[in-house]
């Protein structure tokens, strides 16, 4: 049997490893990018300077050799003909598949702004975004941020340690708007505004002005902002080039059924480019778990995937941070309890519905942290008391 995989990021990565673990056939995967897999998550810490780029890679070369996986770097796939059950690379070259994995993963969504096309205009995805960016800073003394995300103002922060004036350009009227609520964004932009950063809200970009390369940015309410660079931190989108250009079921990403197929036999899909009952998380721990059940159907066994409870933990400008779930409900019939100390950048937050927890997020540490994911996650019973309690608890 031979599998190929297109796309060496976490999703396509986690389904080499358990396709190799079952021993079940040859193992290819190709890349578009030249490096091996990284992670992601660490390029705004590489563009700081905090980590080299040795850090950033997650497996070392004799990793893939003990597991008999072959990856092609720098082999961007062009076509997908599923009637041959081949790709096509740039090069050319076609290539056999048995069973088809895409991990093509997404890509950054700039939105129609005027003047995106100018020099000192970038998004970070990538490791040769995070190695331009840097260069290109180096030159510059003002940069703004569109989107006050995680990743905006992650991008943010490594901007700021290198000494420049960071502005963060939000149009949603609060920081975060996917993680946290009015009260505890607000928490968050105090910590944000301490390290040094600007943050505008309820902004949007109208116009990069400059000739050839940036010099500020115009916003709809006629402010102007100077800066030398612009980062787009806006969103993704699922490459699903390969699979429209192929005929595949595609809904703002390639259609999957519990099993992890798409609409093309032998042909499976998972990560940030699927879309399972309509949607997609784009988040990691929704790409190993789909990986995994991918990989397990690829090799002949029935597995499906369960949609899990969205989650993110990691620390954002230095301050941990911890939502899952549902943290800004909609409806009603839900319970929000919250605790806030301002002072010490703490915030915490329990939405109940029908007396068992359906969301959580957790602001300044990480204690409390674990254990109300772990009621969201199990969809626990739990009272408002208890709530009250363990948020004053902290533990």
């Amino acid at each position: 049997m031979r599998y190929v995989i297109v796309g060496n990021g976490v999703t396509g990565i986690t389904a080499a490893a358990e396709l190799a673990g079952r021993r079940a056939g040859t193992i290819e995967v190709y890349a578009g990018e030249p490096y091996p897999y990284y992670f992601r998550p660490q390029l705004p810490s590489f563009v700081a300077k905090e980590i080299p780029e040795e850090r950033l890679y997650a497996r070392p070369p004799s990793w893939y050799a003990e597991r008999g996986i072959k990856v092609h770097l720098a082999s961007p796939v062009r076509q997908l003909l599923p009637d041959r059950k081949h790709i096509l690379l740039a090069d050319g070259t076609e290539v056999p598949y048995d069973r088809l994995l895409l991990a093509t993963g997404s890509r950054p969504f700039i939105p129609p702004v005027d003047g995106v096309d100018k020099v000192g205009v970038f998004a970070l995805r990538t490791l040769d975004d995070a190695l331009a960016i840097r260069e290109y800073a180096a030159r510059c003394k003002e940069a703004v941020v569109v989107g006050g995300g995680l990743l905006g103002l992650e991008a943010a922060r490594a901007l700021n340690g290198l000494g420049l004036s960071v502005t963060v350009l939000e149009f949603a009227p609060r920081l975060l708007p996917r993680q946290l609520d009015e009260e505890g964004a607000a928490v968050f932009r105090r910590l944000v505004e301490n390290l040094g950063i600007q943050v505008v809200l309820s902004a949007e970009t109208t116009t990069i002005l400059g000739d050839e390369a940036v010099r500020g940015v115009a916003l709809r309410d006629g402010r102007e902002l100077p800066a030398q660079m612009v980062l787009f931190a806006t969103g993704v989108r699922a490459n699903t080039d390969l699979a429209t250009g192929a005929g595949l079921e595609v809904d703002r990403g390639i259609v999957v059924d519990e099993r992890m197929r798409t609409s093309a036999p032998d042909v499976y899909a998972a990560g940030d480019v699927a879309s399972f009952n309509g949607r997609s998380w784009a988040i990691i721990p929704q790409a190993r778990a789909q990986a995994q059940v991918a990989a397990a159907n690829m090799a002949g066994e029935e597995a499906a995937y369960e949609e899990i409870v969205p989650s993110t933990t990691l620390k954002v400008v230095g301050t941990d941070l911890t939502s899952c779930g549902t943290v800004v409900p909609e409806g009603e019939g839900f319970v929000e309890i919250r605790y806030a100390d301002p002072e010490a950048g703490l915030y915490r937050k329990v939405v109940l519905k029908d007396g068992v927890a359906v969301g959580a997020a957790v602001l300044g540490d990480r204690p409390p942290a674990r254990k109300l994911e772990q009621l969201v996650t199990q969809r626990a019973a739990l009272s408002p008391e208890e709530a009250r309690a363990l948020l004053r608890g902290g533990a």
